[in-house]
């Protein structure tokens, strides 16, 4: 079993297309028909085999969301740096934190208790430090071919970057600035790449480095024994960034 850390905070501004659809209120809490986004992650984690306890984040205890098993709040850190690290401590703060745990965002509604099993076992059966799953273009245009999402081009495929991913709560340390550095440039992924090196982000660019090739580079860097890990199902990566994708998610899910 492994327990969960779903990242809910942020509230959408004035100036963020998405206002209109929040209100005011967490984003996570956006409307998908009769229930919030946040809940149709957690009723996905809630029917998979492998997933136990829950750290909730950024999401205040006003807010009423359904769990079955243990839910934990936390209350939202001002980052998603800080929301992640406070995540880790809480679930090592327990007297048996299992070994792996999934980070998961509460943006991605179109998720599924199939999807979260399979991630689960490739993170066990990996035995890796850190799980990073992506998308490729052929996988998500065939499920979503209106989803316009944004790729990176490598030489073997194009990929985009997928809202769950596992780590190893023994071996990880979000804590160093080059982690802090990535998850903040988490929407842009030249941005992270340039991290990572010049000559990695050059690489890309000009489309010179395989997915392969682009895993071996950014495990050296970040000193980690990582997999970058192809996810069949394009609904890890299907996030509600802008109302149509948030339109295209309510069609899809309501049968509309």
């Amino acid at each position: 079993m492994m327990d969960v850390i779903l990242t809910a905070g942020g509230i959408p501004t004035l100036d963020d297309p998405l206002y209109a659809y929040s209100k005011g209120l967490p984003k996570a809490l956006i409307p998908i028909g009769d229930k919030p986004m946040v809940q149709w992650v957690l009723d996905a984690l809630a029917a998979a085999e492998t997933i136990d306890r829950v750290v909730l984040i950024g999401l205040a205890d006003e807010y009423t969301v359904k769990y079955p098993r243990d839910l934990v709040r936390i209350e939202d850190q001002g980052s998603m740096v800080e929301n992640i690290i406070a995540g880790v401590n809480k679930l090592l703060s327990f007297p048996e934190p299992s070994q792996y745990a999934l980070i998961v965002a509460s943006d991605v509604p179109a998720v599924t208790p199939e999807l979260i099993d399979w991630v689960s076992e490739k993170a066990i059966n990996s035995q890796k430090a850190l799980i990073y799953t992506v998308v490729t273009r052929p996988v998500m245009e065939k499920r979503f071919p209106e989803s316009k999402r944004t790729y990176i081009p490598l030489k073997d495929m194009a990929i985009c970057g997928g809202d769950i991913n596992a780590i190893d709560l023994t071996k990880i340390n979000y804590d160093k600035p080059l982690y802090r550095k990535l998850i903040d440039a988490r929407k842009n992924a030249l941005k992270q790449a340039s991290l990572l090196g010049f000559d990695t982000l050059l690489l890309i660019l000009f489309r010179a480095i395989t997915l392969a090739q682009t895993e071996k580079r950014v495990c050296k860097r970040l000193k980690v024994d990582g997999l970058v890990l192809p996810s069949p199902y394009a609904e890890i990566a299907m996030d509600v960034d802008k109302p149509g994708q948030l339109e295209l998610l309510k069609k899809d899910l309501l049968k509309l």
